[in-house]
């Protein structure tokens, strides 16, 4: 079923059976492995409850004006964030050429996949690691020379890594409502209930008060400048925004739901999936002894190690690295989907072979980022190997680059009366409150993450 937008236009793709269905799913494109480590991490090596006090104040800031400014451009354009940029500009400013930004959102999108898939296919692979009970009673040694012995072997990575994609493709080429819709109607409960049984098992097994103090202690002395920026930019990129995903996925979002309460809900259950999951993490790595500030490492070589020292460890592990597919697996939807909708429209083509074609180049690409722990390992330039340099250009110069120009669009070159209608013509304060943050506070926030990224800052 479509649904007639601004100017007559109509869905292409479909759109979303109801407001569950959109929350799920853009909740599905935040949720990702950065919310499984990244977050707690930071948080704890930056005061605790001080980090997410401000990092609460960020989100307010940053990530949810962009994310109601994507949606609603989205929803108005009802086409691929390519086509939508292109016939927004000239609506609302004559100009056409705004469709660069679409572009930059697809393109940005698709290179995170290329690297975001080889990860994720790691993930894949642990979870029949951990059921094979590769990690009990295993030492450092061991389990770091597991992990080396995938990372370091291109066939095995990219066997996994190409089964990751393939399911993400056979998602996507299913369409919305059949495919993408079910996936997270499937994958987010799922993802939801594997957090809480394993929160159930830390608070058993691990040391839940000295992770609640890591996480929640509020400790102003220890947030620093440095602090401060990880905040603002973690609230920046954990939504998912400036990669064309949100935008893509708006798009399909029925004329009668209020995008301001679907933002805010998306929001609080990021976070909140964010909290949980450090409090998952971290008691187990305390009541192990072990050190908290690893990075990726953290989760494919202490925690392994962990549970292979503590009772029901191999179960635990398993469904771990379940959740971290369930995670990567939202989020690589989400990633896929702009893409193949611009390739459907560009070339009317089925969404099946649009999906094989987007899988395929991405696969190709995702070649550089499986060599560079490998063949290509030698092979250094700028900010080091193919992935080091992939990795770079999409999440610190691209992504906020684009969500820059997303929300300059929005709040200053969309009338007032296009961006009221769309976001909620009722709100009064509330829209008032959003387009001053998107105007002024929003930019000035993004400038800065991009300058910090780039180094100058």
């Amino acid at each position: 079923m479509t649904e007639t937008g601004a100017g007559g236009r109509t869905s292409l793709h479909g759109q979303w059976s109801g407001r569950l269905a959109f929350i799920l799913a853009v909740t599905g494109s935040a949720v990702g492995l950065g919310n499984i480590w990244r977050f707690p991490y930071i948080a704890g090596e930056n005061g605790g409850g001080a980090f997410v006090i401000v990092y609460l104040v960020c989100i307010v800031i940053v990530g949810l004006p962009i994310m109601m400014a994507e949606v609603l451009i989205g929803r108005r354009g009802r086409r691929n964030p390519v086509a939508t940029m292109r016939l927004l500009g000239d609506e609302e400013a004559g100009a056409g050429n705004w469709k660069v930004v679409g572009a930059l959102g697809v393109g940005t999108g698709f290179l995170i996949l290329s690297f975001y898939s080889v990860i994720a296919g790691w993930a894949l692979a642990y979870v029949f690691e951990s059921a094979s009970n590769a990690f009990a009673g295993a030492t450092r040694e061991t389990v770091e020379q597991t992990f080396n012995a995938l990372a370091s072997n291109p066939l095995r990575t990219g066997l996994w890594h190409t089964i990751f994609l393939a399911a993400t493709a056979f998602v996507i080429a299913r369409g919305v409502e059949r495919g993408i819709e079910r996936a997270v109607r499937l994958m987010m409960p799922a993802l939801v209930l594997l957090l809480l049984v394993l929160l159930g098992y830390s608070a058993v097994e691990g040391n839940f008060a000295q992770g609640l103090r890591f996480m929640f202690e509020p400790r102003f002395d220890e947030l620093t400048r440095d602090g401060l920026m990880e905040a603002l930019g973690h609230a920046f990129f954990t939504l998912s925004v400036g990669m064309g995903a949100v935008m893509a996925y708006g798009a399909y979002l029925p004329r009668d739901t209020s995008i301001m309460k679907m933002s805010v809900a998306v929001v609080a259950a990021d976070t909140a999936i964010a909290l949980i999951a450090a409090l998952v993490v971290f008691p187990i790595v305390f009541a192990n002894g072990l050190d908290p500030d690893q990075g990726p490492g953290l989760v494919f070589v202490s925690l392994p190690l962990a549970f292979g020292q503590m009772p029901g460890g191999t179960v635990i592990a398993t469904l771990l690295f379940l959740l971290l597919t369930f995670a990567a697996w939202t989020s690589a939807i989400s990633l896929m989907e702009p893409a193949t909708a611009w390739i459907i429209e560009k070339f009317r083509l089925g969404r099946a072979p649009a999906a094989i074609i987007m899988a395929g180049i991405t696969w190709l690409i995702s070649l550089l980022t499986v060599l560079s722990f490998s063949t290509l390992s030698g092979v250094t330039f700028l900010r080091g190997t193919f992935f080091d340099n992939i990795d770079f250009l999409s999440n610190s110069i691209l992504l906020p680059a684009g969500g820059l120009a997303i929300v300059i669009f929005a709040g200053w070159i969309m009338a007032r009366e296009s961006t009221s209608g769309e976001l909620d013509p009722d709100a009064g304060t509330a829209y008032r409150i959003w387009r001053f943050t998107a105007r002024y506070l929003t930019p000035l926030a993004i400038v800065a993450v991009l300058l910090r990224g780039v180094g100058v800052i």
